[in-house]
């Protein structure tokens, strides 16, 4: 397959230390919502949570970030339900109640087994909207795998406080230097270059994790000719939502109603 990318080569303690911090936490399902759990491997299974609209409605696949967990979302899916909006959304490998341990190879991998299960789940259950993908912070690895790989199945791409490129993140974070991960990240911006979904980014101007230079390296090197950058002012990587809410939920809001059909 086009633009394969061995993400082993960031499954190194130090880093994976660094960036997955797993939180095993469950709560029952608010009113309405249902919990899963999606088998990736023989014994391993991970955690989702599904918020529903209506059945007409757009749904969003959506992978959260790092220190989270689905059950964080009981709250903010209303917003999104409010737009019109089916929200199901994704833990990762020990996070949650899923089982195993973290990594960059699983998220990717594990993310097609999780879109397959979405995508089925919701035909099954007559819920015959399009289907979109959003990542938030780390979530955005998977979300990109997906736009990448997935794309006629999809409707749109949306990244929240993301990065253009895991090598280009920890090359900043000081981690490589060395022509590796220039390798590396020259086969990200290949599969980004590949990307022709419509894209929707935000990101504020401050974050102080993900740095600001990301969202417009992500922006400059999709594919998409249909692409928006949304800059929150005087936001970080964790306040958008209290920062600027409206303009947060009216950039989903219309971004998802123009690319429905």
């Amino acid at each position: 397959m086009a633009h394969e990318i061995d993400f082993t080569f960031l499954d190194q303690p130090e880093i994976l230390h660094f960036v997955f911090y797993p939180r095993e936490d469950w709560t029952p399902p608010p009113f309405g919502a249902r919990d899963y759990s999606v088998q990736v491997e023989v014994g391993t299974s991970i955690s989702c949570r599904f918020y529903p609209s209506s059945e007409d409605s757009p749904s969003v696949l959506y992978f959260h970030g790092n220190g989270e967990v689905v059950y964080d979302y009981d709250g903010i899916a209303p917003l999104y339900n409010r737009e019109g909006i089916n929200l199901f959304v994704a833990d990762y490998r020990g996070y949650g109640q899923s089982g195993g341990s973290p990594s960059f190879s699983t998220a990717v991998s594990d993310a097609h087994v999780i879109f397959d299960f979405f995508r089925d789940t919701l035909r099954l259950d007559a819920y015959r909207g399009p289907l979109f993908v959003m990542g938030r912070s780390l979530g955005s690895l998977p979300a990109v795998e997906l736009a990448c790989k997935r794309q006629e199945e999809l409707n749109g791409l949306m990244v929240e406080s993301g990065f253009a490129s895991p090598g280009r993140f920890f090359r900043y974070a000081g981690f490589f230097d060395s022509p590796v991960i220039g390798e590396f990240e020259e086969a990200t911006l290949e599969r980004l270059r590949s990307i022709t979904l419509p894209a929707l980014i935000i990101h504020g101007e401050w974050d102080e994790i993900i740095p600001y230079e990301q969202a417009q390296f992500l922006y400059e090197k999709l594919g998409s000719e249909d692409k928006r950058l949304v800059t929150i002012p005087r936001a970080g990587h964790n306040d958008i939502m209290l920062v600027a809410m409206e303009t947060y939920f009216s950039s989903v809001r219309d971004f998802v109603e123009r690319h429905a059909n």
